[in-house]
């Protein structure tokens, strides 16, 4: 198992969604599209909030060492400015 002084910025990215999309369906529910999901890539562990601090300081309890990367769930982005949207589901 590695820790985040190992894993570089990119890899957390693509091993994180690559985890994401193994989750999806399970995670993608109508009462968690737009929530965050904060991932441990390492661990494939996860926590949902409506805030990405709350989840990540959930996680961070379980696994001290977590290389994180969070999620919107149901979007391709976690924040978006103007007015697109940015959604991943199809409506």
């Amino acid at each position: 198992m590695t820790t985040t002084a190992n894993v570089t910025n990119h890899e957390i990215a693509q091993r994180g969604e690559a985890l994401y999309q193994t989750l999806r369906e399970r995670l993608a529910t109508q009462e968690n599209i737009g929530r965050l999901v904060v991932l441990d890539v390492d661990s494939g562990d996860y926590e949902i909030a409506e805030e990405g601090l709350v989840a990540g300081k959930r996680l961070l309890e379980r696994h001290p060492n977590a290389a994180m990367l969070c999620l919107r769930i149901g979007y391709d982005a976690v924040y978006a400015l103007g007015g697109s949207s940015l959604t991943r589901m199809k409506q």
